[in-house]
């Protein structure tokens, strides 16, 4: 549902949004609303699961794309550096899918449904990231930008690259941009109530497991 815009709070009877800032957020809405619209047919009962930025151990996306970002000088903050984002720690998405499927039964409210899954509770984007960094031992951000600006320089890099046809990607969008410079949590109440679902692992937890993996993959 995230539109670009701070999404403070929102729970799942949010709108998608009318219009959408890259193709990745809406082919996960379409990929979403294909399952849902299956639910029911010859039998077969579907629910869909909206976990928010999963991280921890044996991630080979966010982590060391910011990691390698932070090593080459090359990370900066956007916006005021205040911006409140949900995540979820890796064992905890799991579990949430783990319990959607024991939920999935006949007449069950999960049936159809669609849940936000997280921490349960927002961090600072930029002292999360700053967090990261301290556990690979690398220092806190320095630099930054504003929303508006990362804003204009993510669509010059679309134009450019939808231009000359490369076939990589920026190094900013708009999408990127929004997502780094506003903030973005949810209401997890529903998959506590109809999934029993609760982040078991907490953040400060999950922070210590990854300290471990770093550690030990230091150097290489």
């Amino acid at each position: 549902t995230f539109d670009g815009t701070d999404q403070c709070g929102v729970d799942e009877s949010a709108p998608y949004p009318k219009r959408w800032l890259a193709h990745y957020p809406r082919s996960k809405a379409l990929a979403e609303q294909m399952v849902l619209a299956a639910n029911g047919h010859n039998g077969l009962l579907t629910c869909a699961l909206r976990p928010h930025l999963i991280w921890g151990p044996g991630d080979r996306q966010l982590i060391p794309r910011l990691l390698q970002r932070a090593r080459s000088g090359r990370l900066r903050r956007v916006g005021d550096g205040r911006n409140l984002i949900d995540t979820v720690y890796v064992d905890n998405a799991a579990r949430a899918h783990l319990l959607a499927a024991d939920a999935l039964c006949p007449g069950s409210p999960a049936a159809g449904s669609a849940y936000f899954i997280s921490q349960g509770q927002p961090v600072n984007c930029w002292q999360w990231i700053d967090q990261i960094l301290a556990l690979a031992g690398l220092p806190p951000i320095r630099r930054s930008m504003t929303l508006k600006m990362a804003w204009r320089i993510g669509l010059v890099f679309e134009l450019l690259y939808a231009v000359l046809r490369i076939d990589s990607d920026p190094p900013m969008t708009r999408f990127l941009a929004a997502q780094l410079g506003t903030s973005h949590y949810y209401d997890i109440s529903r998959a506590r109530r109809e999934l029993g679902y609760q982040p078991e692992i907490s953040t400060a937890e999950g922070m210590q497991r990854l300290a471990q993996e770093l550690a030990t993959h230091k150097g290489q």
